[in-house]
């Protein structure tokens, strides 16, 4: 059977805490720079970049997806 690596010396508090404290900023700075939402001009939502508004369907001013269309497949129940 093969051994699993073990460390050597154990990671002091100090270090693990700076460890983290770098990541934690890190992340946040991703999270705070990272997700850019802009405004749909149609249905004026907040999306994200370079996707399709969820509400409208219209992505850079053409219509992608027929919300009309999703709405009828839905409420259509055949029993």
């Amino acid at each position: 059977m093969a051994k699993h690596p073990v460390p050597k010396k154990k990671t002091s508090k100090a270090r693990s805490k700076r460890r983290y404290g770098s990541f934690k900023t890190k992340t946040l700075t991703k999270l705070s720079e990272g997700t850019k939402l802009s405004i749909c001009p149609n249905c004026k939502t907040k999306i994200l970049s370079h996707t399709v508004c969820p509400k409208c369907g219209k992505y850079r001013g053409r219509q992608v997806i027929n919300k009309q269309k999703e709405i009828d497949k839905i409420t259509k129940i055949k029993a």
